[in-house]
């Protein structure tokens, strides 16, 4: 059983301000060592559960977060950005299984921490075949293409009912509760780890399917400005639908999946 483990940072539990997450602010020290220490609960409760390989692909900002000598060491660890799969570096045929750790809300999202859809300067809406999906369903979309499915996700309680509403009865680990988007009911840390150790390990005995979607593949983003569309619209085969929505059509997700990616690129050149 090998299981991929994308970790990003919003959803790990404490974090509610952007200061948190920053890695110019004094804060992000803190909450990297706090991110890593719930990657390695999920990585300890795969290995119970049965995993032979566990890869973690951090997963948040610039992707260089996760400490790797305070990582479990029966895990690899992805690195770094630019990569072709972004968040999903590492998806392939040959994994069994996908775990989403410190994971956030779609953007617009009510009493979600830091809600957003992968970037929260220009992106207000996603949709996947008409579906609104954030990053818990671009990611898990991907991952199905590759006959993978997401067995576990944790982050806020919002992002684990979106997790729910989308995928099914999979394992879910709400580690705070939102009041707000910048405030939040969080459990401590030892309490979080207990817990996603123990859903992990559940995970890897559940027979859910991949989520996936049939071809062809049509994303639709909503950009917040319309100079922001414009720039996306560059990307060959796009549709500008109106002021701020672009469209674009393909045969399969991972294509999709980049397309999304260069579309984003594009639309920050235009803040």
């Amino acid at each position: 059983m090998n299981v991929l483990i994308s970790a990003d940072m919003e959803g790990i539990s404490g974090v509610v301000s952007w200061d948190h997450v920053d890695a110019q602010h004094k804060e992000y020290e803190r909450f990297r060592k706090l991110m890593t220490a719930e990657v390695n609960a999920a990585i300890e409760g795969a290995l119970t559960g049965g995993a032979e390989r566990v890869v973690v692909n951090d997963s948040h900002g610039g992707m260089k977060n996760i400490l790797i000598e305070d990582l479990n060491d029966a895990a690899e660890l992805i690195s770094g950005s630019p990569k072709p799969f972004g968040m999903m570096q590492g998806i392939g045929p040959g994994v069994d299984a996908v775990f989403l750790v410190g994971y956030h809300a779609a953007a617009g999202t009510a009493a979600a921490i830091l809600a957003h859809t992968w970037s929260s300067r220009t992106v207000t809406q996603v949709q996947l075949n008409g579906q609104v999906v954030g990053e818990t369903g671009l990611n898990a979309a991907l991952a199905g293409s590759f006959g993978a499915p997401v067995l576990l996700v944790t982050g806020d309680r919002a992002v684990t009912e979106e997790a729910r509403a989308l995928l099914g009865e999979i394992e879910t680990v709400a580690v705070k509760d939102g009041i707000t988007r910048s405030a939040a009911r969080c459990l401590h840390p030892e309490v979080v780890h207990r817990r996603i150790r123990q859903a992990a390990e559940r995970a890897l005995r559940l027979k859910n399917p991949p989520f996936v979607l049939e071809p062809p593949i049509t994303v639709r983003v909503t950009f917040k400005t319309a100079l922001q569309a414009e720039q996306a619209a560059l990307i060959p085969g796009s549709r500008r639908v109106d002021g701020l929505l672009v469209e674009w059509t393909g045969d399969d997700m991972p294509t999709a999946y980049k397309t999304f990616r260069g579309m984003v690129g594009l639309a920050w050149t235009g803040n």
